[in-house]
């Protein structure tokens, strides 16, 4: 019970940096986008679809993007970058769609905040027969030495759940399909330092343990010699997509 507060207080918390996510968080390769969607055909379900990192994506590809997601203070960010969508608040434990409408329903960064007992029934209920559920996730490449040093800093251990698990679909989903891209987002100091802030576990700590988290991390710019005060930060990524068939 005590995980599942904090659980949700996590998630309660990008309601207090909506902007700074939509500036600080990568969006996703055109791999990632074209695996997932590829296939499908009808409308899109954008699930925890926060500021619109993939539902610009999912447009730009000609798909029409039911955008959901239960911040009204994200979905007016994504209101503003994505006006082509329809916006709608809701969660996936209760899709603001009709039964049988849509052909896929997506899930960026977002999968491992739902209960998968009430979501995936949902999702299947929100789907035409044969339709398919894609998930997918931005990682830093903890491989790389200074990607797993900035983790530690930043406080990701400090987290009361892990997104780096394969994600829990089943029945009445076929087996997951996996494939991961490897890419790079370019990135200043400021804006790696924006990231940080727009993480659930920096966002919920008090602001001296913020204070830190930041100093140390202009610390770790400055003097980590693959860093050395570099104009331009590459930060390394493998997004990990997943996709189910409804009935497969």
């Amino acid at each position: 019970m005590q995980q599942r507060r904090e659980r949700e207080a996590h998630a309660r918390s990008f309601d207090r940096a909506a902007r700074i996510y939509d500036a600080s968080r990568p969006g996703y390769p055109a791999d990632a986008v074209a695996w997932l969607t590829d296939g499908t055909e009808g409308p899109v379900v954008d699930l925890g679809a926060g500021t619109g990192k993939l539902t610009r994506a999912l447009i730009d590809r000609g798909r029409e993007v039911v955008a959901v997601d239960p911040s009204p203070q994200m979905l007016e960010v994504l209101g503003e970058r994505v006006p082509e969508a329809d916006v709608r608040l809701g969660s996936a434990e209760g899709l603001p769609v009709p039964d049988a409408s849509a052909g896929l329903v997506v899930a960026a960064q977002a999968w491992h905040w739902v209960d998968p007992a009430v979501a995936v029934p949902e999702v299947a209920r929100a789907l035409r027969p044969g339709g398919r559920l894609g998930l997918v996730w931005n990682d830093r490449d903890e491989n790389v030495e200074w990607v797993r040093e900035l983790g530690e800093l930043m406080g990701s251990g400090d987290a009361v759940f892990g997104d780096e698990e394969d994600p829990v679909v089943g029945p009445p989903f076929g087996a997951l399909e996996r494939f991961d891209v490897r890419w790079v987002q370019a990135m200043s100091l400021d804006g790696l330092l924006d990231l940080a802030r727009s993480r659930s576990y920096f966002i919920t700590k008090d602001p001296g343990a913020q204070a830190a988290v930041i100093g140390s991390l202009r610390r770790l710019h400055a003097e980590h010699p693959d860093l050395a005060g570099a104009e331009t930060i590459e930060l390394p990524y493998v997004t990990r997509c997943y996709r189910a068939t409804l009935g497969g």
